[in-house]
């Protein structure tokens, strides 16, 4: 089994790019496989690890279709919609709370 070339951070050659660096040249992977890593030192931790892409084997990033925006605008207004009063809340509700601020504020207020 082969393994991957690793590159220190800041050396990986030209023509390879992480996902990020692809997205913002507006390409995606495309089912490509790794490539190379690229590895960042730490201190007291292991390195972090970034996987690289070949640039000329990406694929232009697919539009949004006009079904995918309706769908991730209704999935967004969902969770501005607080379960307990049923207000939209006007922010995307957290999950760690599960309902609006003036929800979880209103037991602390009525038990003191």
């Amino acid at each position: 089994m082969a393994s991957l070339p690793v590159y220190r951070w800041r050396l990986a050659p030209e023509g390879l790019a992480t996902r990020r660096q692809l997205r913002a040249m507006g390409l995606r992977p495309g089912g490509q496989d790794v490539a190379a890593e690229l590895e960042r030192p730490r201190r007291r931790r292991g390195p972090l690890v970034a996987y690289l892409y070949r640039i000329d084997l990406a694929r232009p990033i697919r539009p949004m279709t006009p079904a995918k925006r309706a769908a991730l605008a209704k999935a967004n207004a969902a969770r501005r919609i607080c379960p307990e009063c049923g207000h939209d809340a006007g922010y995307r509700i957290p999950t760690s709370l599960g309902m609006c601020v003036p929800c979880t504020d209103a037991p602390a207020q009525s038990a003191a």
